[in-house]
């Protein structure tokens, strides 16, 4: 079996090396030490590097002006972006993107996918449901409203909340997963500015801006809606994926940097990392890098098929696989960030140093991902419907 990536895989991690080269963890005010936001915006002068270097196009079709790559080709440059906590929308926007492009409509395609390559269009989605741990489609209601349709068929009308929205105060789009009246998940493209669409604030644990998005009767015509199935359940898989490589990219970027103090510090004459307790805790949290590695280019693997397509085939469904990488990811970082504060002793938590940036990037990301023993039930349930053997 071959685990190489491809050629176009390969070149667009070194377009992204480039890019990132010149990005600084600390250049915004530390988290720590700041009681609201540490900026009002992401990073735009990045997010315009990333859209000269075609970065922001690769996963759409070349008829839209993209490299057409796969979410493996996504999580190779998220991973990237991790190591240098870069401050800007990468996964929620061209996650959204490649669900629009797979399940969307052609005329909603043809509206926001050249845009979006070009860095003039910014998406978002409420990935979290009202409190955060129930089903998000299941937070907002879609109904039909034959009186105000688009000429592409009746419009719709939403209603509901979705907290943590990451960057929505400056998306142009925010996705929004819905249920209909006969329990089908949709998606909604809902512009930023649309009547009836409110944004409160909320600030990460990284201190970003993040936003309770409430609707209250918002409309949107048909072509801003896709009610294909699967859509919703596909993009979440995504978004849950693409979330593991970050946390892949900022633990390796963490484990690095633990390296590098461990080997210069001396204690008694020598460097600690010649010291057998510290060298066997950064041995088991290399060990949990590679296992984060292997189930998150499997769950990329089985959400890169054919586009229109589902997944590619398996004993389990993709969401197995998704689940397996949460829980590593999940455990893995938190284990890593803890193991490099411990080897940094006190000069870890340094405000002037960027490991405690990195821890809380890591938090936010395990908060994301969700509690390991939860993947862990539903791994579990998935087992026992479909048995291997």
């Amino acid at each position: 079996m071959d685990f190489t990536f491809t050629e176009e895989q390969q070149a667009a991690v070194e377009a992204a090396r480039a890019v990132f080269s010149g990005v600084a963890p600390d250049g915004v005010p530390s988290p720590a030490l700041t009681p609201g936001a540490v900026a009002e915006e992401f990073d735009r002068p990045l997010w315009a590097k990333l859209a000269d270097a075609d970065l922001l196009s690769l996963v759409v079709s070349p008829q839209y002006g993209g490299a057409g790559l796969d979410p493996i080709a996504l999580c190779l440059i998220l991973r990237e972006s991790a190591k240098v906590l870069a401050r800007v929308p990468l996964l929620e926007t061209s996650a959204v993107a490649m669900a629009v492009e797979r399940y969307g409509s052609a005329e909603l395609s043809d509206e926001v996918l050249p845009r979006v390559g070009r860095g003039e269009l910014v998406l978002t989605v409420g990935a979290n449901g009202r409190t955060g741990h129930d089903p998000a489609e299941l937070a907002v209601a879609a109904r039909r409203d034959a009186a105000h349709g688009d000429g592409h068929g009746e419009g719709w009308v939403l209603d509901g909340v979705q907290t943590g929205v990451p960057w929505a105060q400056s998306a142009d789009r925010i996705a929004i997963p819905a249920h209909t009246d006969d329990g089908r998940a949709v998606l909604a493209l809902v512009p930023r500015d649309r009547g009836g669409l409110a944004l409160a604030e909320q600030i990460s644990t990284s201190g970003e801006r993040f936003a309770e998005v409430s609707l209250d009767s918002v409309r949107v015509g048909s072509r801003e809606l896709i009610a294909a199935e699967g859509a919703w359940e596909w993009l979440r898989q995504l978004l849950a994926t693409g979330t593991c490589a970050l946390a892949l990219g900022l633990g390796e970027a963490v484990l690095s940097m633990t390296s590098e103090y461990t080997g210069k510090r001396e204690q008694f004459g020598f460097p600690v990392a010649t010291f057998q307790a510290v060298a066997v805790q950064a041995a088991d949290r290399y060990i949990d890098l590679r296992a984060m590695e292997a189930t998150l280019w499997q769950a990329a693997w089985r959400l890169s098929p054919a586009r229109g397509s589902a997944g590619v085939g398996g004993p389990l469904p993709v969401s197995g696989d998704v689940a397996v990488a949460k829980i590593w990811a999940s455990e893995g970082v938190r284990r890593v960030v803890q193991t490099a504060q411990h080897l940094h002793g006190g000069f870890g938590a340094d405000t002037d140093y960027p490991l405690h940036r990195y821890h809380a990037w890591a938090k936010q990301l395990e908060l994301s991902l969700g509690p390991a023993a939860a993947h862990e039930e539903a791994l579990g349930e998935l087992l026992a419907a479909h048995p291997l053997g």
